[in-house]
């Protein structure tokens, strides 16, 4: 399925949560949860900064939606990010039976980025959503937004 311009409007929303949690001292990335109706039901960005690594926004959608959702709502719902899933948000995703992913920039462009500016490797192969979750569906990245994220990146990980 390609990106719309609706998926784009939710995906401007991830990069100003992205742009929020760089603002706030974290790794820049947004995420929103999206019901089948296409009404925002929750939406987050990283906390990580405090030493938690693992406070990502994906991860706190998948949490959320199965305290607030039915299964059935969880697999029809889309969840939209800035950047492609890491393993471990892919894998909760799965585990809970969210829907469709759609993401602004992939952890391929994120890597080949952090490359060019000599950042040291994350300590977590950046594998591809479907390595992990095979069953999901996923659309991305958007190429609308890549320099956006790219100059948030830059600011966030070539200090």
């Amino acid at each position: 399925m390609a990106i719309s311009d609706e998926d784009l409007g939710h995906l401007r929303r991830c990069v100003e949560l992205a742009g929020e949690a760089l603002a706030a001292g974290d790794e820049p990335f947004g995420s929103v949860l999206v019901d089948a109706e296409g009404v925002v039901r929750f939406e987050d960005r990283n906390r990580i900064k405090d030493g938690d690594a693992t406070r990502h926004p994906e991860f706190a959608i998948a949490r959320w939606s199965t305290d607030n959702m039915t299964a059935d709502d969880r697999a029809r719902a889309t969840v939209y990010t800035s950047g492609e899933h890491c393993p471990m948000c892919a894998a909760a995703h799965a585990w809970v039976g969210l829907g469709r992913i759609v993401y602004a920039a992939s952890s391929a462009q994120l890597v080949a980025w952090q490359q060019g500016w000599g950042v040291a490797a994350s300590p977590v192969a950046p594998l591809p959503i479907p390595t992990i979750a095979p069953g999901v569906q996923v659309d991305g990245p958007a190429p609308e937004l890549a320099e956006e994220m790219k100059a948030m990146y830059q600011k966030a990980f070539r200090s």
